[in-house]
């Protein structure tokens, strides 16, 4: 029979909530753990008290139903959905924990903001009750400026998510930028990308017979089918999309972009990073010299005009004349 708790020393919070865990773990795992199962498996030298004293503070604190079998003379749980919930935070986590909480803001109105919320929410309930936090550390202080957001139909997101991990077909309705009116498609899920505030779908379309980027907030009454569809083994995602520059008007091909930017944009340009496997230096006269190898020519030239003048294309000859063509239609326009 278990021995009632004689007085202790007091333990450090943080440590006991991890022998919690751990004798937490074996009940789950039908171990039947008492004492000398405990110390023999986690190397611990507690007597029969202090393990009586934790099962007294999981009963008392986190309301465990534990009971002690003496024909099998262990602990066991009489709900064996029951499991601990709880954990402790630490001030640099909670700080971290509130410098994530800004970027909700740029998921608004998507489904993803629910989610977000709804972890954030099973944090704070895992916390225990008599937690105090510093109110400097829960502030206003970090923003984040986001992209516009798209809007999705409803459904769209969830169902498209779920295709996607289940290799399942999608059944829904199209529109493209230039048509007006829906069209009836079946889609083959391969990937999903968020770009500048906007979702995208890459996949196998079975009108076109061609993998295809879609808009998400183009699509509507999107549903899974029974159909089932397996990826190529020859599909690659850095074939169709440039994770550094984007996900649109790829004819597959790679190129070498070389650009020249003015010595007044010398310090902004050399402190980032603008792509993977670049190379960044400054000229003699000032200026800085940027190269790297991408298959997203529009969105290179997107990015470049960006810069208002201040960014010169020198290779390839396609992206220079994508801007020099974008440029005299925005003059045109004036």
């Amino acid at each position: 029979m278990p021995e009632k708790p004689q007085k202790e020393p007091q333990r450090n919070p943080t440590h006991i909530l991890g022998y919690l865990m751990k004798i937490d773990q074996s009940i789950r795992n039908g171990e039947y753990p008492n004492v000398n199962k405990l110390n023999k498996k986690y190397g611990w030298k507690f007597s029969r008290s202090t393990i009586w004293r934790y099962i007294e503070i999981l009963r008392s604190d986190y309301s465990a139903p534990i009971e002690f079998d003496y024909q099998k003379n262990g602990y066991y749980y009489t709900d064996p959905t029951f499991y601990l919930q709880r954990v402790m935070l630490n001030e640099g986590e909670l700080l971290t924990l509130s410098t994530i909480l800004p970027l909700l803001e740029q998921y608004k109105n998507t489904p993803l903001e629910k989610t977000y919320r709804d972890l954030i929410n099973k944090l704070v309930k895992m916390l225990p009750e008599n937690i105090t936090v510093d109110s400097a550390l829960i502030n206003n202080e970090v923003h984040f400026i986001s992209d516009p957001i798209t809007k999705l139909e409803p459904g769209v997101f969830e169902n498209i998510l779920k295709a996607t991990k289940l290799h399942q077909t999608l059944k829904l309705e199209y529109k493209t930028a230039q048509n007006t009116d829906y069209e009836e498609r079946l889609f083959d899920p391969y990937h999903m990308i968020c770009q500048k505030g906007s979702w995208y779908v890459l996949g196998f379309s079975h009108s076109s017979k061609a993998i295809r980027l879609w808009a998400m907030p183009r699509i509507k009454n999107c549903n899974m089918i029974e159909t089932r569809f397996t990826i190529p083994d020859d599909f690659r995602l850095e074939d169709h999309i440039d994770i550094q520059m984007g996900a649109w008007g790829n004819d597959g091909e790679k190129h070498k972009v070389e650009i020249e930017f003015v010595k007044g944009l010398k310090t902004y340009v050399m402190e980032r990073t603008w792509h993977s496997g670049q190379t960044l230096k400054e000229n003699k006269d000032g200026s800085v010299y940027l190269s790297f190898e991408t298959n997203q020519l529009s969105q290179t030239a997107a990015w470049v005009m960006s810069f208002t003048g201040g960014a010169k294309v020198l290779n390839p000859p396609e992206l220079r004349n994508m801007v020099k063509d974008a440029a005299r239609e925005i003059l045109g326009k004036c």
